[in-house]
């Protein structure tokens, strides 16, 4: 098939179909004698699973391990197990970073509502954002 009727089947530009094929997710397929790529029916099985792999989460570089695997007549269970478990693992990095930023902007927040503005001192940028700068100004300096 050619690359528009691929690109109509898997709802992917003709573009994007080119980048994966560079890539090296999708092989290149033979040339008709006029030079057209001619892509085998199984194109379309492989590019919905890369569609449905980044939906996942992985990586184009991780897609293309899962495929060399496959390719070479492996079973890539145990490498996607090892994927999914490595991004599961990140998320909950990233939720927890998430979690801690939220409880220092919920400080912050408490914060700026008990700031006065006209206590500020000329000498601070931000008594909001500088921690142990929403003191009197005075008990900065000592006084």
């Amino acid at each position: 098939m050619r690359i528009g009727d691929l690109a109509a089947r898997t709802g992917l530009t003709t573009k994007t179909i080119r980048f994966y094929e560079a890539s090296g997710l999708l092989p290149p397929p033979p040339r008709t004698p006029g030079g057209y790529r001619d892509y085998p029916d199984q194109s379309v099985t492989r590019l919905a699973f890369v569609r449905d792999a980044q939906h996942a989460g992985l990586t184009l570089a991780e897609i293309r391990s899962v495929l060399v695997l496959r390719d070479a007549g492996h079973a890539p269970c145990t490498h996607v197990t090892t994927l999914i478990d490595a991004h599961l693992a990140d998320i909950d990095r990233r939720m927890a970073e998430l979690a801690a930023t939220r409880q220092a902007l919920r400080a912050l927040a408490a914060r700026a509502a008990t700031t006065d503005p006209a206590a500020c001192s000329v000498d601070d940028i931000c008594t909001i954002l500088t921690p142990g700068q929403s003191r009197n100004p005075g008990q900065a300096r000592g006084e």
